[in-house]
């Protein structure tokens, strides 16, 4: 089993900025991607951005050149810097990793999610 905890979420005014942070741990051999994605009430569940193991990145095309993600390996940590907050970012943000987990000869394929963080942007 992997756990993700994600921590950095608040109450922010437009034009703020905010660090949203998610610790990866358990029986973990190898994390491939690690992203962040948001919900907002009413609505479905979407990805903001992505970061490969290589470091390949990839935005959700409304918070690009705001949003950096960034991530360490040797942590199992990813990153949301986020800047230039709009009341459209308001929303629950949620950590997500995609890997391989498990002991030698006992592999399992890893899809997990954290519990989530609440980021409010008021106007």
């Amino acid at each position: 089993q992997v756990q993700l905890v994600e921590s950095g979420g608040g109450l922010v005014q437009a034009g703020g900025s905010l660090r949203l942070s998610c610790a990866a741990s358990g029986s973990i051999f190898r994390i491939n991607a690690m992203g962040w994605y948001r919900q907002a009430p009413g609505k479905q569940r979407e990805l903001v951005a992505v970061i490969t193991s290589g470091g390949n990145t990839n935005y959700k095309d409304s918070v690009k050149g705001r949003f950096t993600i960034s991530r360490d390996n040797a942590k199992n940590t990813v990153y949301l810097k986020m800047n230039s907050l709009k009341p459209e970012d308001t929303a629950v943000y949620y950590c997500n990793a995609v890997g391989v987990g498990g002991r030698p000869g006992d592999r399992y394929g890893i899809d997990s999610w954290g519990k989530g963080t609440l980021v409010t942007v008021s106007s």
